[in-house]
């Protein structure tokens, strides 16, 4: 009769003490748990325990974290699978967290290892410590489900009561004392993007006065559409409180009067796609009804959406009339040729031919403008450009160019004096005039 081959099985011995005191000494706690662990492995020498030279220790390290040299060096072995058996002298060696010791245990499971507590009889390489294993990790299921349970209805009962229970306060808000209290400066901001909405309709247009405004988030993060509707649909600003969808009288006092926020709700149920359209028709293009083909022919805005972006174009109507190739320049791109006039204006406004025609355009109806005066005015215009919004942008170029034509050789810009010294003038009259006009004309946006 042979005798039946017993199967190895790689031993690791896990050791840990909380605290450093002692561990200097020659015979320490960490030694008397490995003597122990080491004399349970001879033991069962007959079943084919074997004991593995890498020692894992963790000496001075609490067992509520997982975060300990010595237990992340055996987890990266047991991945590895250069162990079968973990032995411990007791099983809080390994975690005093169920949390915890459910993720050794999955890891463990994994990879199929098991582990021995050699003094608490403890092992689940029989179906008898297995059983206990799972009796412990359903308690600590358990456990965690009536504290989550806890927790939900204790969030629930102080949401109810109008409290705030933390976090990251609405903007316009700040915490003292655990209450949300209004930040005065933050609170006007956040009353003038819902009147402004209102009025334009638009969170892109928005998202956009408010960086010409340079108002960030309190991260210090530019605002982005995003960040505007959820500011929108925050029922903090009426105050209120909300809990899975319920709404509470809150505790904090409101930013936003009841009216307005109907306002802008009765807005924001309208499609987002039609209120897109209705901004982009009340916005002109920048250069509508001024550039034009090497045939003569006009070219018109028109725009395409991929991928929900937005390309703009300007299309010759020869091209609309006749289809493609019928004109040598049949389309081109609206960034590309409006930063192409708007670089060319710019060179022109330093001239000094055009700043002497502005001049003398100027002073035919009012004599007390310098020349000086009308160089300050274009040199203005340059910086302020960019902090236009598009309608206005759209009516400065009506004003100063006449006509643009676009060829195969590049482009022609000509220009209004009549229009540069209308604009001098108001310009003059009072500076910064020119960016103004922009909020009347936003507001049909």
């Amino acid at each position: 009769m042979t005798k039946p081959i017993v199967r190895k099985l790689r031993c690791a011995i896990y050791t840990r003490k909380s605290s450093e005191e002692g561990l200097e000494q020659e015979f320490n706690s960490l030694h008397a748990q490995r003597e122990a662990c080491e004399a349970y492995i001879a033991s069962q020498r007959s079943e084919g325990w074997v004991l593995v030279r890498d020692q894992y220790d963790d000496g001075g390290i609490s067992g509520g974290t997982l975060e300990r040299p010595g237990l992340q060096q055996l987890m990266a072995d047991i991945e590895d699978g250069l162990v079968d058996v973990v032995v411990v002298y007791k099983i809080d060696r390994l975690s005093r967290s169920l949390a915890d010791f459910a993720k050794l245990v999955e890891v463990f499971d994994r990879n199929g290892v098991t582990f021995v507590s050699v003094t608490q009889s403890f092992n689940t390489t029989t179906s008898m410590g297995r059983l206990t294993l799972n009796i412990l990790l359903s308690f600590a299921q358990f456990e965690r489900e009536v504290t989550a349970e806890r927790i939900r209805d204790k969030v629930a009962a102080t949401r109810k009561k109008g409290m705030w229970m933390g976090g990251v306060p609405p903007y316009g808000y700040r915490v003292e004392n655990r209450k949300l209290v209004i930040d005065n400066e933050r609170a006007e901001q956040v009353r003038w993007a819902f009147e402004r909405f209102i009025k334009i309709g638009s969170g892109t247009e928005l998202a956009r006065e408010i960086a010409v405004k340079g108002i960030l988030t309190p991260k210090g993060n530019p605002i982005d559409k995003k960040f505007i509707y959820r500011l929108l649909n925050n029922r903090a600003y009426i105050g209120e409180a909300v809990h899975k969808g319920n709404s509470y009288p809150g505790e904090h006092d409101a930013i936003i009067d009841r009216a307005v926020w109907d306002k802008v709700h009765a807005i924001l149920t309208e499609s987002p796609r039609k209120r897109a359209a209705r901004t982009r028709a009340d916005t002109p293009a920048l250069l509508k009804g001024l550039l034009y083909g090497p045939d003569g022919a006009a070219f018109s805005p028109t725009h395409t959406r991929k991928g929900g972006k937005l390309y703009r174009y300007y299309v010759s109507q020869t091209v609309l009339k006749h289809g493609a190739g019928s004109c040598p320049v049949g389309r081109v791109p609206a960034g590309e040729i409006e930063t192409a006039v708007m670089d060319q204006l710019r060179a022109v406004f330093r001239q000094p031919e055009i700043v002497a025609g502005t001049w003398k355009a100027a002073r035919s109806q009012d004599d007390e403008i310098t020349e000086a005066d009308a160089r300050d005015a274009l040199t203005r215009l340059d910086p302020l450009w960019d902090e236009l919004f598009a309608a206005e942008q759209a009516r400065i170029a009506t004003l100063l160019v006449e006509r643009i034509d676009i060829g195969t050789d590049g482009l022609n810009v000509r220009l209004r004096m009549d229009g540069l010294s209308g604009l001098a003038r108001e310009m003059i009259a009072n500076p910064g005039t020119a960016a103004r006009p922009a909020r009347s004309q936003c507001q049909k946006r």
